[in-house]
This record gives C-alpha cells, sequence and structure tokens, in this order.
C-alpha cells in the first residue's frame, strides 16, 4: 500500500463537502457515517456515498475509504450494504477493541467483494483504536488481517475513557505514552500508524508541531479534519530537501566504504552502520514515490 499522509473526515451527509474532497490534494478522504453524522442523517450519508463512489477516479485524486459504524452495531449492515462497491478502496473500522471483530469485518468482505464486482481482498481496513483494551490489543489487530492497512489512534474517545480534561494539552503530551504504543503496535505487523486530529482549527501553528512530533514519535501520517490542514500535514511527513541530500551523501558514503571492506564508517560525526543506512534508504525511496525525488 502507497504511504497515506493525510487522512481527512469528510461528513458524508453534506455531498458539497463531498464534491469539494474528491478534488483535494489529500492523500486519501474518509467519507462518514459514524460519529460526524446524526442518527437521523445516515441514511442520506449512505446514499450520498454510494454515488459518489460511483464517480470514476481521476489520477493523483484521493483514496477512498469509507468510516462506517462500529463492527457489530445495528447500523453496520446498512452501512455495508450502501458502500460495498467498486471504486471503493477501504474501511474504517471505529472502536475496534479486540482482534476477533477484525475477523468478523474480514469474512463479511471476503463474502461481499464477489458479488459486488470487487476483486478479493480488495477492501483495505484502517483500523481505530480508541480504547485503553483496544490499544492493549492493538498488536495482535494489526496481525488479525492481510486487510489491514494501518492503525488509526482515537484520540478524542482514548482520552475520554481514560478521564482526560476537555481541554487538550499542548501537542497532546497527556497522550505519549498512547501514541507511542500505537506506533510501536503497528511497526510489529509493517502497517501504517496513522496520529489522531489536531482540533484547533485557528492554531496552524499548534498543528504544525503535532504534526512534527507525530512523525518524530513514528507516524506515518495524520487525520484531519479541514482540508486547510492537508497541506501542512503533507508537507510534515514527507521529507525535506534537506533529508534527501544527507540521505544520498550517506548511501554514497557507505556504498564507498563497502567497497574498501568496512561495515561502518564515520560520517559527519557520527557513526553510521546499515540500520541507519537502511533508515536513509528508506527515506530516499520515500521522496521517489512521493514524486519529490525523481
Amino acid at each position: 500500500m502507497d504511504l497515506i499522509r493525510s487522512w481527512l473526515f469528510v461528513p458524508g451527509h453534506r455531498q458539497r463537502m463531498i464534491d469539494k474532497a474528491f478534488e483535494l490534494n489529500a492523500d486519501a478522504i474518509m467519507l462518514d457515517i459514524e460519529d460526524g453524522v446524526a442518527p437521523n442523517e445516515k441514511d442520506a450519508a449512505r446514499k450520498n456515498i454510494a454515488e459518489s463512489l460511483g464517480r470514476e477516479k481521476a489520477p493523483g485524486s484521493p483514496a477512498r475509504y469509507v468510516r462506517i459504524n462500529a463492527i457489530g452495531h445495528a447500523r453496520m449492515d446498512a452501512d455495508l450494504e450502501a458502500v460495498i462497491r467498486p471504486r471503493l478502496e477501504g474501511l474504517v473500522c471505529p472502536k475496534v477493541d479486540t482482534p476477533d471483530e477484525v475477523r468478523k469485518i474480514d469474512a463479511i468482505l471476503n463474502d461481499k467483494e464477489p458479488k459486488n464486482n470487487l476483486k478479493k481482498s480488495s477492501v483495505k481496513l484502517l483500523i481505530a483504536i480508541e480504547s485503553p483494551r483496544g490499544l492493549l490489543n492493538a498488536p495482535v489487530i494489526a496481525a488479525s488481517s492481510p486487510r489491514v492497512a494501518g492503525l488509526l489512534f482515537g484520540a478524542e474517545d482514548f482520552g475520554r475513557e481514560i478521564g482526560l480534561p476537555t481541554v487538550r494539552e499542548g501537542e497532546a503530551r497527556d497522550l505519549i505514552y498512547a501514541r507511542s504504543s500505537m506506533v510501536i503496535a503497528a511497526a510489529s505487523s509493517h502497517v501504517q500508524a496513522v496520529d489522531g486530529v489536531w482540533v484547533d482549527l485557528n492554531d496552524s501553528q499548534g498543528l504544525s508541531g503535532f504534526a512534527r512530533q507525530s512523525r518524530q514519535l513514528g507516524f506515518s501520517g495524520m487525520s484531519c479534519i479541514h482540508p486547510a490542514q492537508v497541506d501542512a500535514i503533507n508537507t510534515t511527513f514527507s521529507p525535506t530537501a534537506e533529508e534527501i541530500d544527507y540521505c544520498q551523501k550517506v548511501l554514497q558514503a557507505f556504498a564507498e566504504a563497502n567497497a574498501r571492506g568496512d561495515g561502518s564508517i564515520a560520517f559527519g560525526g557520527q557513526l553510521i552502520d546499515r540500520p541507519i543506512v537502511e533508515r536513509a534508504r528508506r527515506t530516499i525511496d520515500m521522496a521517489r514515490s512521493l514524486g519529490i525525488l525523481k
């Protein structure tokens, strides 16, 4: 699966927002039928999303995911009936606490894909971890199905469950342990780790700081709630020109060292050995996949 840096929530009952989101530079959009949609608007959301998924996908347009109601919820069946159709790329599954829930949706998709003209295993899953129980089970959840493309941290629900105050601490310092645990759980199964939203739409500086911290913790991207947040997220989770230049120099210096028979070198005042070289190579690969480096 390609790296997805920005995941934009879009309320499914707002057709105008869906239309706009299809043309944005977010890496993925999450068309919402869950918490962002009131109960009396759920049917409208299903209808709008089903019709919108029918549109041809332009090159470079966002990946199309749908956030359904929780696995096992009474509304889930209606959600799946509406949205399992061609051009759906994935589902966002909220409030997942156990691997059995993932296996349940996996079995449903195995049954529905061929009936709805979808390739087998084509619908991916972004699993939202939003509770202490879910966090403790996150490593086995991440490994529970090959459909799992990533884990998404649901900071607001998680904060409520552990009794945090309403006003968030700057850069979510109060959730550092939980967020770091999420990254480790995702990495253990080689899937993406997606951080929660930055809720203050008027604080662009705070957003940038939070996104930098997220990347430093090991997250591959962030979810967001407004199109104005997308560019900052994409920029932060992309290699900078300085990073690319440094990594290229590391790879060149290490290749020259290997040719001399050396397994490690001192470069720029730092010991460079294979793990660092692999990280440098991964950065270069990312830059190429994003079109930053030819």
